[in-house]
């Protein structure tokens, strides 16, 4: 176990625990039970989509211990998990608008509520967009790492960096200083893993290449989701 770094520069504390074994599944575990859970209130952010989650659930039961995808639009609309990532059993609970603090107040009822057995993340476009700033984001990033190892000590994370957008590149220099504290964050835990896009989401010019991109020029085609694909599929392997 690591003993607690503080991080003035951000001004958060992080408490990483530190493992050197990946969580394997168990070939004779029982599929965890589907538990019914209290709908969210109609007055809540984002009330309407982490419900219908739930019905989801109560319909088609999520496969068990799943590798959650979760975070914004973008994790939303990746609509080829299942084919970029054969023989694991992944769950997309991305939903469109959503900024890290999002994700830690739903993070019981669509990340630990499946017993995941990885979680790949990515928030911060809309964070930045909102004016948080990349200190703010950081320290969300590293409540919710500390929370993974409070409830999930054995169940790998893979950060995804915040992605380069033609229609938000006037935030660029924010969007690099949030990658940079991303990264010092996440290399204090060895179950987790900071994965770049923004760096080969770029073109020869050191701008976002348009191919990327659909026409709102913040959300990817399928050439942006093969760049995500295989930037996270390291970080994943070996996962069974």
């Amino acid at each position: 176990m690591r003993s607690p770094v503080s991080w003035l520069s951000v001004g958060i504390a992080v408490v990483a625990v530190g493992c050197t074994l990946p969580r394997k599944a168990d070939p004779g575990a029982r599929p965890a039970p589907v538990v019914a859970l209290e709908p969210v209130p109609d007055s809540a952010r984002f009330a309407a989509e982490i419900n219908a989650f739930m019905r989801e659930d109560s319909v088609t039961p999520p496969p068990p211990s799943p590798v959650v995808f979760v975070g914004s639009s973008s994790i939303r609309m990746w609509q080829s998990l299942a084919a970029d990532f054969p023989g694991l059993p992944v769950l997309n609970r991305g939903f469109g608008g959503s900024r890290m603090d999002d994700v830690l107040r739903y993070a019981d009822r669509i990340v630990f509520h499946y017993n995941p057995r990885a979680i790949v993340l990515y928030e911060g476009d809309n964070d930045l967009e909102d004016g948080r700033t990349p200190a703010r984001i950081a320290g969300d990033v590293a409540e919710f790492l500390q929370r993974v190892r409070t409830a999930e000590p054995l169940t790998r994370v893979v950060c995804i960096s915040v992605k380069p957008s033609p229609s938000r590149w006037n935030l660029a220099d924010k969007v690099r200083a949030t990658n940079t504290l991303l990264q010092t964050i996440v290399a204090q835990d060895t179950m987790a893993t900071y994965v770049d896009v923004f760096t080969p989401m770029l073109g020869a010019d050191g701008r976002p290449r348009p191919e990327l991109y659909l026409a709102d020029s913040l959300h990817m085609t399928p050439a942006g989701y093969a760049i995500w694909r295989d930037a996270v599929a390291p970080a994943l392997r070996g996962l069974r």
